[in-house]
């Protein structure tokens, strides 16, 4: 018996039975210039995840003000950590060395295909997306590159995900990927990275500093999880080092704007610490899954000089996990269990 179904002329032939593993950073500028800096920064602060102000408010301020004079400042702040080898910003480095890194730890499994995007900046969700449905990948893992969940960082990266899929005819399946900052690879993970950091000095830190992002405390009082995330991150890397909570404390970093931030504050803790006495600490960034401008500007360039500016001695910074053997044992190990099913 015939088929009798009529195929559409020159219909292209259509790829199938891959899943496709889409990891999301941040975001990142183009380049350090006045119109890159411009354009990443209205895309990230007209998030109405990371700026919840109303935007009668809130718009005036940024498009009259906020456009206008920080472009210029944020801009040399990224050409004092800017991967001038291959002319991108590290967190860009990073993120396409850890996909690139994920793809080799699934070579045995041909089906998985393994790709990159940024929130803010390029390349964005929908268009890796795009390319990874082209590819045949009939279900996508969304992995969300935060330990710790926030609605400002982690939700907003489902947003554009779950946005993506509203301009698709052919919808592949999609799943995200849940915090993990309990999980004990995570935690082993960090605790290897501050060890051998530590044993490299030739002293010993009297504080460490586990310097998170902040957020609003209204977002907080609003049931944001990620201040609990974050102390619980905390106790467990205590618990797995055998230290107390003054030697390992909890700030906060990176906060801008008039309204109350997630305290303590980090930059007024490595000032208080310095100015009672304490003179030698270390500061790691267990929310950053990547060292960025927050990380290699905003600590180990700014943080550093406050605390010897204000009496301190002796201070390090404890790289991010970035693509190092144990960072990506943390990686891949989420991303198996959470495509569990689908290979």
């Amino acid at each position: 018996m015939s088929d009798t179904t009529a195929k559409p002329a020159n219909h292209p032939s259509i790829s199938h039975g891959k899943v496709g593993v889409l990891l999301v950073n941040l975001g990142t500028p183009d380049g350090t210039d006045y119109a890159s800096m411009r354009r990443y920064l209205k895309e990230f602060l007209t998030d109405r995840r990371v700026i919840e102000w109303s935007r009668f408010f809130w718009y005036p301020i940024l498009f009259g003000i906020v456009l206008n004079t920080r472009p210029g400042k944020v801009g040399k702040a990224y050409e004092l950590i800017w991967n001038e080898e291959k002319n991108e910003s590290f967190l860009r480095t990073y993120t396409r060395n850890q996909a690139e890194l994920m793809a080799k730890s699934f070579a045995g499994h041909p089906e998985v295909v393994v790709d990159w995007a940024m929130r803010y900046g390029q390349p964005s969700i929908a268009s890796r997306m795009d390319a990874l449905q082209q590819q045949g990948c009939e279900r996508i893992l969304v992995f969300p590159l935060y330990p710790q969940y926030a609605a400002a960082t982690t939700a907003t990266v489902n947003d554009k995900a779950f946005e993506a899929l509203l301009k698709m005819r052919w919808q592949p399946a999609l799943r995200t990927v849940p915090p993990y900052h309990d999980d004990p690879a995570y935690v082993d993970a960090l605790a290897e990275s501050i060890t051998r950091h530590l044993g490299g000095l030739d002293w010993e830190p009297e504080v460490v500093l586990a310097s998170f992002h902040g957020i609003p405390k209204s977002y907080f009082d609003k049931g944001d999880p990620y201040y609990c995330q974050c102390q619980k991150t905390a106790r467990l890397l205590r618990e797995r080092l055998g230290w107390s909570k003054e030697k390992l404390q909890v700030t906060f970093q990176s906060r801008f704007g008039p309204e109350e931030w997630l305290q303590p504050y980090t930059d007024k803790t490595v000032e208080k610490l310095a100015q009672d006495g304490v003179k030698r600490i270390a500061v790691i960034n267990p929310g950053f899954v990547s060292d960025c401008l927050e990380t290699l500007e905003e600590i180990a360039g700014q943080a550093a000089e406050s605390f010897h500016h204000n009496g301190g001695e002796k201070f390090s910074h404890i790289p991010c996990l970035n693509d190092s053997p144990e960072g990506m044992a943390v990686l891949e190990s989420v991303v198996r269990r959470e495509l569990a099913g689908w290979i």
